[in-house]
């Protein structure tokens, strides 16, 4: 997984409640598991921004809903700081859910801001954004 350019701050727990910012059926989502997390033994894991992560639908449509998805977090409250020395923070948590191994997006539009940082690691999410911050 490519690096990022920025010191993110992680400001999300297992067990986070966050909202589903695509168009896949999905609209709340529990985050389960952090991909590819390497820690301390014991160390609970925690996601930042751009991370893969494994969510659970709790609301959504009803084929969706129940499901274990891999999502990519695009949003995250918690302040971090930029290489250039900005620090930026985002009015909700919002990840977008993957439909593959590979990165490719589940939806088709993303609603809302997305972190640069996921423009440099996910492409093909950063593709379908509204915006990139």
């Amino acid at each position: 997984m490519k690096a990022i350019g920025a010191r993110t701050t992680r400001g999300l727990n297992i067990g986070a409640v966050v909202t589903s910012a695509d168009n896949s059926g999905a609209r709340i989502v529990r985050i389960v598991s952090v991909k590819r997390w390497k820690a301390k033994k014991g160390r609970q894991a925690t996601a930042k921004v751009a991370d893969w992560v494994k969510v659970s639908v709790r609301k959504g449509v009803p084929d969706v809903r129940g499901k274990v998805f891999d999502a990519i977090v695009i949003r995250q409250k918690k302040s971090y700081r930029r290489l250039n020395g900005e620090r930026i923070a985002f009015e909700d948590n919002a990840v977008a859910l993957l439909k593959d191994e590979k990165g490719n997006p589940k939806g088709t539009q993303i609603k809302g801001p997305v972190a640069r940082e996921v423009m440099e690691r996910w492409p093909q999410v950063a593709k379908i954004a509204q915006m990139v911050y």
